[in-house]
């Protein structure tokens, strides 16, 4: 038992799949998975294990911002033996060619967060997808036909930020893809701790337009990027 995952050790399968909302981690384990068991409520951060075709995965919620999936992550990895994690969440389009519902699949994590400056590097760390996972997405997604986007992201610390439209612009000169909250933290503690990361993300609203889904939509549907996230 950890100060905020109350399972005991073997009750976390090695693969999990954490979406920041726990109330979709409820919404994947009863509806993807069989012989579910929760395992985790404090703090109401919901976590359940069950199965997917025969394969054990459990579920985890995360919170929103990096201190809290970096929190989790932490955690699942170093003390209940995870060796991988696939985030999945939403997203802020940002580039011109992203729609509603799109998925992306996010190969780098680009941020303006301070959370990498506890390693102490003489440099900029870039935050990346493992490439085992993202090659699994990839291939699962071009054999299903899928259509998804691949990229670089912005994890931000703010979701109300103080700034113009023009910074926004700045990331998309950049050729970042979307904006989200937490993709970079997990990239950096998977990276610290020799693990596996990956973020797949639906776009549930549009930067520089007038565009999004609802909160109900956001918990319990987007579906296909659960899909993918359990066949990898």
């Amino acid at each position: 038992m950890t100060p905020h995952i109350e399972a005991k050790k073997g009750d976390i399968a090695e693969f999990v799949i954490m979406p920041g909302d726990p109330l979709r981690a409820k919404f994947i384990a009863e509806n993807f998975l069989d012989n579910i068991v929760q395992y985790n409520s404090i703090r109401g951060m919901l976590g359940y294990t069950g199965y997917y075709k025969g394969r054990r995965i459990s579920v985890q919620g995360s919170g929103m911002g990096v201190p809290s999936i970096g929190i989790y992550a932490y955690e699942l990895y170093s003390f209940y033996d995870v060796q991988s994690i696939v985030r999945v969440g939403t997203a802020g389009g940002i580039a011109s060619d992203i729609k509603i519902k799109d998925i992306v699949i996010a190969m780098g994590a680009s941020t303006n967060s301070n959370f990498m400056r506890q390693y102490s590097l003489e440099g900029i760390f870039a935050p990346i997808a493992s490439y085992k996972l993202l090659q699994a997405a990839v291939n699962y997604t071009k054999a299903q036909d899928i259509q998804v986007s691949i990229g670089n992201i912005l994890t931000s610390d703010t979701f109300y930020g103080d700034y113009d439209e023009d910074v926004m612009k700045k990331w998309q000169k950049m050729g970042i893809l979307a904006v989200e909250m937490e993709a970079a933290g997990l990239y950096a503690t998977a990276a610290r701790l020799n693990k596996q990361a990956l973020a797949i993300l639906t776009i549930s609203d549009l930067v520089f337009k007038e565009e999004s889904v609802s909160a109900q939509e956001r918990q319990n549907s987007f579906t296909q990027m659960m899909n993918i996230a359990l066949e990898i």
